[in-house]
């Protein structure tokens, strides 16, 4: 049982602890254990409470539906009282700052009974696409340690693809949750905007643009999480449209005959996708038709945008320019930009010289790109869309943070997750392909706004009908 433990679920875990056949205590030893013999080669889990999840574990927990299941929070988005939050800067990490209260979904979860391990490394502010921070240093994939593990959630991702814990927190401001999976070959979900909240301390982070959820290895857990985070909390901007019944009740529910578009290569002109990653989409689409599904070769048009870049990146730079000042503030000293990593330098600087005009010209510009891609659902009469997460399959460590050439090399490799963060749309990325090198490749399906459901009934059948849940890495300890 000890060696099998960690690879288990959240929910066969939380269902052991249940039946009283495994203490939350020995839940939480397992992962310790499997954590300290994994984490030296990966660098996934900058911070540790051991000794803090230890005792909670020996206490009396609540009654919450994963009483005594062990969680890593990732170091951006969660703020957890007493503890170490950096948000990948390294001015944070010196200043040994610690945050001062839980995020409404830190207090979800613990409310939802997860004993919280620790903290999960991420890229400076989340803006980049690999985990690679200065402050940190690099995670590696458990698949192949010499590539990226994605970002910006990519410490979360390493470690439930490497058996350390069932689910892992992440945040998804342009692909932050879809990207990791897609690398490290889990299930990640983006919810709909306003289907979490991102309180009390945070407001619509990047103009709503980013919201919170877990990686995980299935797709039951990825629901029954859902439901404990999900729901309206008092002053939050967007609010998403209440699910008919849990989420949790989706997985294996009857989809019916769903229409499924089907785009392969990026839609704009001058970028190309990788032959593996649009060989995964066709793999994609073949089992959506064996179990029943019409799928035609049909996208947004409004995915062909060349303007939608520019936009989005002054939403993105006038947020680090923001991140700035906030940090400023939180230090009690000014913090130059030169303190930032060279290109949220770049980005800060850009921020900081956009106009109030120019700025509400790219979200008023975004506003409309959102109504026209929504049409693809609500008038063209598709239920889902097929991509793929990534132009690229993972990058080697080192080439996507290269200052010289990393920037390009991001932009060709990001060209289908950010469109659907800006048309807050549920989207998931779904381990169905690697390289014959054995490299992970990610499938991504959107639905309509609000459509949680239709994504988790269409994920559980491709889950079962490609049997992905037996994969896993061997990581040389």
């Amino acid at each position: 049982m000890d060696g099998e433990l960690t690879w288990k679920d959240a929910t066969a875990q939380a269902e052991l602890v249940r039946r009283g056949e495994v203490s939350p205590l020995e839940l939480v030893d397992a992962a310790i254990e499997r954590i300290e013999r994994v984490d030296p080669v990966l660098n996934a889990v900058i911070d540790r409470q051991f000794s803090t999840a230890r005792e909670l574990a020996s206490s009396q927990l609540g009654s919450g539906p994963f009483r005594g299941v062990p969680i890593l929070l990732k170091d951006l988005g969660a703020p957890q009282a007493g503890e170490p939050y950096c948000e990948g800067t390294a001015f944070a990490k010196a200043a040994g700052h610690l945050a001062r209260r839980d995020s409404f979904l830190v207090q979800r979860f613990k409310r939802a009974g997860f004993v919280v391990l620790g903290r999960t490394n991420t890229p400076e502010l989340g803006t980049a696409i690999t985990t690679e921070p200065r402050a940190f240093g690099p995670t590696c994939n458990p698949w192949s340690t010499g590539h990226s593990s994605g970002g910006s959630s990519g410490g979360s991702a390493a470690a439930v693809a490497s058996g350390m814990v069932p689910v892992a927190h992440g945040s998804d401001g342009g692909g932050s949750i879809r990207i990791p999976a897609s690398c490290c070959s889990l299930f990640g979900l983006k919810p709909s905007r306003g289907r979490v909240s991102k309180g009390p301390g945070g407001g619509d982070s990047w103009n709503g643009f980013s919201t919170d959820h877990v990686l995980a290895r299935t797709v039951r857990d990825s629901a029954a999480v859902l439901d404990q985070i999900a729901g309206y909390r008092p002053g939050d901007t967007f609010v998403a449209p209440s699910p008919a019944r849990p989420f949790a009740q989706e997985v294996g529910a009857n989809p019916g005959r769903l229409r499924v578009g089907l785009l392969d290569r990026p839609a704009q002109d001058g970028f190309r996708a990788d032959p593996e990653c649009s060989r995964a989409v066709w793999v994609a689409g073949e089992l959506l038709e064996s179990v029943g599904h019409n799928v035609e070769i049909a996208h947004p048009a409004s995915l062909e945008d060349p303007e939608f870049q520019r936009h989005f990146l002054v939403i993105v730079a006038t947020a680090v320019a923001v991140a700035l000042t906030e940090w400023s503030r939180v230090l009690g000293r000014e913090i130059a930009a030169e303190e930032f990593e060279p290109t949220n330098s770049m980005l800060a600087a850009l921020g900081r010289s956009t106009s109030a005009t120019d700025y509400l010209e790219s979200v008023l510009w975004l506003e409309r790109f959102r109504r026209r891609t929504v049409a693809f659902w609500s008038e063209q009469g598709f239920d889902l869309l097929c991509t793929p997460v990534l132009a690229q399959p993972p990058a080697r460590l080192g080439e996507l943070s290269d200052p010289v050439n990393g920037a390009a090399r991001e932009i060709e490799t990001l060209q289908f997750t950010g469109q659907f963060n800006v048309s807050g749309q549920p989207a998931a990325s779904l381990p169905l392909h690697r390289t014959p090198g054995g490299l992970p490749v990610g499938v991504q399906l959107v639905a309509d706004y609000g459509r949680e459901d239709v994504l988790l009934r269409v994920s559980s059948q491709l889950e079962e009908a490609s049997g992905w849940v037996d994969h896993r890495p061997t990581v040389r300890c």
